[in-house]
């Protein structure tokens, strides 16, 4: 199962040199020219989860393997990008294919980097990305909307069914307002059509505000312009420093550790980033852990046992029995899964269980 995040926002912002650290590689190219990513970079990266380490030490596990996400490095938008302008509608395309968006926001002064603005004002920035996100979406509705009335007139099931869901999005939509405000409105029915409609500003948005190394910790009054505009929309925010979150991502744990203190933080920057976007897609994590591997998978909160299985193999799911379930305290506290069997605490849950975030789980299936 993979879920994806895309990085997004003005030509030279650090979207590529955050991509670089976030990849702990130098696949996305990092310069000081507009447009310099064309084709969309593509890189997966490891969750982190301690409570993994710690099942892997309590079961004597061979191997650890972490659940991951999926960032796109996708090229600077401008003003005039839904109209075509820079690189326009190609890159207004690689947005809708993915599940998340982390806007990168310019909050440092001075420097050598242009910007293609010509001044630093990272609310006016986030503006300008989200005004040409509404228009694609704009567009893309009212070019459909005209067709899908006269089905709908004519009883067209499908069309009577999903025009008064764009009827709602192009009105939210012309009166400034992202298609994710159109949420709250729908009712069950109209929200599963909702998410089948690919709007770019119906995907939950991470806010990243890019900083001097120096400033990071407490942050600076243009960071602090992000974050009232972040709560004002319900949404979270990351200050990193993307230059030096891109060195730190070279070196060992330890010189990592000894680096950070010295900046006076407790853990990189792009950890956050990458649990933001796990909670961004409202992911959660279970684990099955043994002798050979410890191992962490991923799936939306809600999921029932049997699509939890369903993520290690779709045989898991089609002939789940039951799911053997330990809470992750518990199976500490108690020293693993013998002891908390010992202990009363391994339940046997069926198809109706609802997963929980760090459930140890282990499927009983037959084919």
């Amino acid at each position: 199962m993979g879920f994806n995040c895309g990085i997004v926002g003005l030509p030279n912002v650090g979207k590529s040199t955050l991509f670089n650290a976030l990849t702990a590689t130098a696949a996305a190219q990092a310069a000081n020219y507009p447009f310099c990513t064309i084709e969309p970079n593509v890189g997966r990266v490891s969750v982190p989860d301690p409570r993994l380490d710690q099942l892997a030490a309590l079961a004597g596990s061979a191997k650890i393997i972490p659940t991951q996400l999926e960032f796109v490095d996708i090229a600077g938008l401008v003003r005039g990008a839904s109209k075509g302008e820079g690189l326009g509608n190609q890159f207004l395309g690689h947005i809708r294919s993915v599940d998340a968006i982390i806007h990168v926001l310019r909050c440092f002064a001075g420097g050598d980097v242009t910007h293609v603005e010509g001044s630093v004002d990272p609310v006016r920035d986030a503006d300008t990305v989200e005004t040409e996100l509404m228009l694609a979406d704009l567009d893309s509705v009212e070019k459909r909307l005209p067709n899908l009335q006269k089905r709908a007139k004519q009883n067209d099931a499908d069309a009577k069914a999903l025009a008064p869901v764009l009827e709602k999005v192009q009105a939210a939509l012309a009166a400034g307002q992202p298609a994710r405000t159109v949420w709250p409105t729908l009712n069950d029915e109209e929200k599963k059509i909702f998410a089948t409609q690919q709007l770019i500003t119906a995907k939950p948005v991470l806010y990243v505000a890019n900083m001097n190394d120096g400033e990071v910790a407490a942050g600076n009054d243009l960071s602090k312009r992000v974050e009232e505009k972040a709560r004002a929309e319900g949404a979270p925010v990351v200050r990193v420093a993307a230059a030096i979150e891109a060195e730190v991502a070279q070196l060992s744990p330890d010189e990592q550790q000894e680096f950070l203190s010295s900046l006076g933080l407790a853990e990189p920057g792009l950890n956050k980033i990458i649990r933001a976007g796990y909670g961004l897609l409202q992911l959660l994590t279970f684990f099955t852990v043994g002798p050979k591997e410890a191992r962490a998978w991923t799936v939306h909160k809600g999921a029932t046992a049997p699509q939890a299985a369903g993520v290690i193999h779709t045989d898991f799911e089609r002939g789940f029995i039951r799911a053997e379930t330990i809470a992750y305290d518990d199976y500490v506290a108690l020293g693993g899964e013998a002891g908390a069997r010992d202990g009363g605490k391994l339940r046997q849950e069926g198809k109706e269980y609802i997963v929980r975030d760090g459930d140890v789980l282990h499927f009983k299936f037959n084919v």
